[in-house]
């Protein structure tokens, strides 16, 4: 006797396909089906991270600064400039992240030794500290998120997303 496969569930992209079917069937829905669930993944998760940095007193995006100082190495500098390239933020949203983390002792601003017109951002001692954590606690809820996939299944979506992600930045 064979193990009948578990029904699939459905999701609320499944429900949005179906309506278009309806109405539409003569589209192609392939996409929506991928980026739907890509769009709500992000904002679940997004969502989840918010809760997990509350309790450090930090939102993503600050958390986004300080990670990007902390990846970048000793003495985790970076110029207001590369940090909003790699965050893909203007100079103002960068500007009003960098005030509320500074007031918190969390990073520093000082004169760049090496360009009289430009600054530097420098994580504190505080601020590795906080994002150390913070940063455990953001991939333990990534962890658990994928739980549902497992392992192989897990990083299957990723090479699967990386693939489709360099395919779209060209």
């Amino acid at each position: 006797m064979s193990a009948r496969p578990e029904p699939r569930r459905a999701d609320p992209v499944d429900a949005i396909i179906e309506q278009w079917a309806r109405v539409r069937p003569d589209l192609d829905t392939a996409g929506m089906e991928v980026f739907g669930r890509v769009y709500r993944l992000a904002r679940a998760m997004g969502d989840r991270h918010e809760q997990v940095y509350a309790p450090f007193g930090i939102s993503r995006g600050e958390f986004d600064v300080l990670a990007t100082l902390r990846r970048a190495g000793e003495p985790y500098t970076l110029s207001p400039r590369q940090l909003s390239a790699t965050l893909m933020l203007t100079t103002g949203g960068m500007t009003g992240r960098l005030d509320k983390l500074e007031r918190a002792g969390l990073l520093r601003r000082s004169p760049d030794p090496h360009d009289r017109r430009g600054l530097q951002v420098t994580l504190t001692e505080e601020g590795l500290r906080l994002i150390d954590e913070a940063v455990v606690a953001g991939v333990a809820e990534q962890s658990r998120a994928l739980a549902a996939l497992g392992p192989e299944r897990a990083a299957q979506l990723a090479d699967l997303l990386r693939e489709l992600l360099l395919a779209t930045e060209r």
